[in-house]
């Protein structure tokens, strides 16, 4: 072997080449490594790209950033799969080149070292086309030339020629690293997008009267005036009959008692069926397509789950757990049961047609025009169904969007990612004060999480009233609504229980709802306008007009000297648009403090403070000349500064 270069640490890289990263168009791809070889021979090397399926690559050289540390970038400009590699080699002309500027300015005659140049020249040039190879030619011709001495020594001399080395390296015994390195590339709503959940059966404004498609289609004018671009609906499928739960999870229901729209399954059909109360397939597909008018994509619950008497359990009863009593094991967590749920048994033997089947439920649906999809309880499935399927799924529909509600283990929600789901739920909601919100950005933002997760933070959802909101006012629900959208790019509400300001416990200790949607219908008043409506608006249009709060990776934490104020920038690449948030953790006073400016990161290292910040909340201006500047928040009027800065 005669490569004498290495190349390791490649990052980014995922379980080695097994777990692709992910990215959205247009944005960049960046690239290190650690190269190194034995000697003082000068380095090259290059980063490789294409489109997966395109025969040529792209190339791009890496610079050397110290300490044997390498980078390059690319930016994809399509959707789909690109793969990248690596390629590293000792540049012998370039080591050439360097050593003659040396020599040179030792005052050595350098007819010898002319000639060694010749010789690489012509190597160099047989590695290129006949028109590229060209100008190397012409100075070779040059550098042989003995009457040509001090033009030749003149040509070497100069950034010119060291140009011409440059982009036509000497590339001899590389070093390839191909490790099956591949991005995903997504559209814009994987990495940007604002949800707003609620229970369809309770969208009727006549009071007892079951909600409808029709009743939905109503709604979506309030949706999008809010500013929200995905309505997220619960399963819309047949709800079973027996062991269905009554209000508050009572495991009687009453006559008249809808059940738990996540107990999936009756005789009138399964998870290809809509609940006939509801409306109609052609009532849904006439819904999604009025949402897409108003810019808005309707996301369909995916619960791979059964209610007792779901029609698979007589078609397909090995895909079920039997208990010894010929009775079939519903669902339990120990202590929790959940009578009305039956479990698939992903270890079956016939577990390829299990498989095949869950797969043709998605792809009737994506038929259906469904391409956003909050997937149930993903943890509770092999993270090998969810890699094939995901991925069989997009190699049809490239633009189809998982979003995995799993509040689990962290190894566990990091595998749901890298397995391929667009999103993930997050630990956003049981983070309550400053330390452990800064704690978990920075791991989100910068780690190798940043690779592959992308975080979607819910104050609340039908499952989970947190205990922060329990009995708390507006400003409380504010100030998490403001953390979410300011924080995370992609965030969502379990809108009507949060805008209409629901705090009321079911008094067991747990973070839930008293009287919980889950069990029964609730009757809103939908038209109701209040100080949350205000803010949910005013936060959207914020988002959508500032690019920085786009990107959830490019949160940076500034210092403060009041442990209840949390201060972060936010901004892109280029610093065109710069937003300053400045959180009071207090819901219950006001709370001041300085703040540091960072100045680095605004590229004004070494210079004098001059900031213009504009409160995007209030529409207030100030000019801030210190390091650091004064800050008052109350929490009855916003509990948040969003600040645009202008520098200069």
């Amino acid at each position: 072997m005669r490569n004498r270069v290495i190349i390791e640490n490649v990052r980014p890289e995922l379980e080695n080449g097994h777990y692709f990263i992910k990215r959205i168009q247009g944005e960049r791809v960046n690239i290190q490594a650690d190269i190194f070889s034995d000697g003082h021979d000068v380095i090259r090397a290059s980063l490789y790209f294409r489109l997966s399926g395109k025969k040529n690559w792209e190339e791009s050289f890496l610079v050397p950033l110290g300490n044997d540390s390498w980078a390059a970038s690319f930016t994809p400009t399509e959707t789909g799969f690109y793969e990248y590699k690596l390629e590293a080699w000792m540049d012998h002309l370039q080591t050439w080149l360097e050593g003659f500027h040396k020599k040179q300015a030792d005052g050595q005659h350098m007819a010898v070292e002319l000639e060694i140049g010749a010789n690489l020249l012509t190597k160099t040039a047989g590695l290129y086309s006949k028109t590229k190879s060209a100008p190397l030619l012409s100075a070779e011709t040059i550098l042989r030339d003995k009457k040509k001495y001090q033009e030749a020594v003149n040509l070497v001399l100069s950034p010119e020629f060291a140009k011409l080395v440059y982009n036509f390296p000497l590339k001899q015994f590389q070093t390839v690293y191909d490790n099956n390195l591949k991005v995903r590339v997504g559209r814009k709503k994987e990495l940007f997008s604002s949800w707003y959940e609620f229970f369809p059966r309770s969208a009727s404004r006549k009071p007892g009267t079951h909600g409808t498609f029709k009743d939905c289609e109503e709604l979506l004018p309030k949706v999008a005036e809010m500013g929200f671009d995905v309505l997220y609906f619960p399963p819309i499928h047949p709800i079973g009959e027996v062991n269905r739960k009554g209000k508050n999870n009572s495991v009687t229901a009453k006559e008249g008692e809808p059940g738990s729209p996540w107990a999936i399954g009756s005789k009138a059909g399964g998870h290809k069926a809509i609940h006939k109360e509801l409306g109609t397939l052609a009532d849904y597909k006439k819904l999604i397509k009025s949402a897409q008018k108003l810019g808005i994509e309707i996301a369909l619950d995916l619960a791979f789950q059964c209610a007792p008497d779901h029609p698979y359990i007589k078609e397909h009863p090995d895909w079920f757990v039997w208990r010894p009593d010929g009775t079939i094991a519903y669902a339990e967590n120990p202590p929790k049961k959940y009578q009305d749920i039956v479990p698939l048994d992903f270890e079956t033997a016939d577990w390829e047609n299990l498989w095949n089947e869950l797969k043709e439920v998605i792809l009737y649906w994506v038929k259906q025009g469904v391409n956003i999809f909050r997937v149930d309880n993903p943890h509770t499935k092999p993270l090998p169904f969810w890699e094939w399927v995901i991925g069989e799924v997009q190699k049809q529909h490239p633009d189809v969007i998982f979003l995995a509600e799993a509040f689990t283990r962290p190894k566990v929600m990091a595998g749901l990612a890298k397995a391929g789901f667009t999103q993930g739920y997050s630990y956003f909601t049981w983070r309550t004060n400053k330390a452990e919100m800064e704690e978990y950005l920075t791991e989100i933002s910068k780690s190798e999480l940043r690779e592959f997760f992308r975080p979607n933070f819910w104050p609340n959802t039908p499952d989970i009233l947190p205990y922060e909101l329990m009995g708390a006012s507006s400003n409380a629900f504010v100030k998490r609504l403001f953390l979410a959208a300011t924080m995370s790019s992609n965030y969502g509400l379990y809108g009507p229980a949060y805008e209409l300001l629901d705090n009321q416990g079911n008094f067991t200790g747990k973070e839930e709802y008293l009287n919980s949607e889950k069990f029964e219908f609730k009757h809103y008043p939908w038209e109701q306008k209040n100080r949350l409506t205000d803010a949910i608006t005013r936060i959207n249009q914020i988002r959508k007009t500032n690019p920085a709060l786009q990107d959830t990776y490019n949160i940076h934490f500034t210092r403060t000297d009041n442990d209840q104020l949390m201060s972060y920038v936010k901004l892109t690449e280029d610093r065109s648009n710069i937003i300053w948030c400045i959180a009071n953790f207090d819901s219950l006073g006001p709370q001041a403090g300085f703040v540091e400016v960072p100045k680095e990161l605004l590229g004004m290292a070494g210079k004098r403070v001059q900031l213009q910040v504009t409160d995007l909340l209030t529409g207030a201006s100030y000019h801030w000349f210190n390091d650091w500047n004064y800050v008052e928040l109350h929490p009855g009027k916003w509990p948040m500064h969003i600040f645009q800065v202008t520098i200069g």
